[in-house]
């Protein structure tokens, strides 16, 4: 399951987690019958003692999860601060003067972006690419009327901008589509070639962490890992400044450029 979130306007209380239902309702109607089927077979069908045992279990389980994972998605889509964005000022000494905004097939942010620091050169980039990236989310979300703003396509790889151009780049809730370590190495680098020294970057993700597993159950292996993040940004230029948390489900972090000569060497071998 891949947790593709809301658009950032909030007139309605629920549109969150209604659009997390509309992008991922393939995950949530599988677990409904799912949990259907072992209903049956558990009620209504004979069965060993130690069978009705671990059925009753997996049962409870299946059901928390699809319900822990609507309740927690209200909150932190619909509920909780993050996606106003206002936070976001408050991670800069003094506003960017120029920044990029990066995405991966749905452009959520752009627009308080926009509001938060007017940048008539602003870049959008979509490192969308339908070959690697398969979840059928991703496509539904793509499909959806809220995709609006303009975006230059570019591989992870080759990102369109200038060295040293940007005063903070954006990769909110985007990197983590990257499947490979080898690509979100590839596109740090690209993020690092073109951040002003002094700038900053903005990475907000989910962590495969035991709030995401509580929360999500087998949908936060779709999450990285810490580690694994830093995996991804290590050789690259980059360290983090600094790290905050606007709910216990979801971490952004603040790098910036380490001082001193860059050494961008190959990424580590890994997923």
């Amino acid at each position: 399951m891949s947790t593709i979130a809301p658009p950032v306007r909030q007139e309605q209380s629920f549109k969150g987690v209604l659009q997390i239902l509309e992008f991922n309702w393939t995950f949530y109607a599988l677990g409904a019958l799912v949990t259907f089927v072992l209903l049956t077979f558990s009620r209504h069908i004979p069965s060993h003692p130690m069978l009705r045992l671990a059925l009753d279990p997996a049962i409870a389980l299946a059901l928390f999860w699809m319900v822990s994972s609507l309740l927690v998605s209200h909150y932190v889509y619909d509920r909780s601060r993050l996606y106003r964005w206002d936070w976001l000022a408050s991670l800069f000494k003094k506003p960017p003067a120029h920044w990029a905004n990066i995405h991966a097939g749905l452009d959520q942010t752009t627009a308080a972006l926009e509001r938060l620091f007017p940048d008539p050169s602003a870049k959008v980039v979509d490192i969308y690419n339908a070959a690697s990236m398969t979840e059928p989310s991703i496509k539904r979300a793509r499909r959806s009327k809220n995709v609006a703003h303009r975006a230059e396509q570019a591989e992870p790889a080759s990102l369109p901008l200038r060295d040293s151009e940007c005063d903070g780049v954006f990769l909110i809730f985007a990197a983590q589509e990257l499947r490979r370590r080898e690509d979100r190495h590839n596109l740090f680098l690209e993020v690092s070639r073109s951040l002003k020294a002094g700038g900053q970057v903005i990475v907000v993700e989910h962590l495969r962490d035991w709030a995401n597993f509580l929360a999500f159950g087998p949908g936060a292996f779709h999450f990285h890992s810490r580690s694994e993040w830093q995996a991804s940004w290590r050789a690259t230029g980059l360290e983090v400044d600094s790290e905050i948390s606007i709910t216990p489900f979801v971490r952004s972090f603040i790098l910036k450029k380490r001082p001193g000569p860059q050494n961008h060497s190959a990424p580590p071998v890994g997923i």
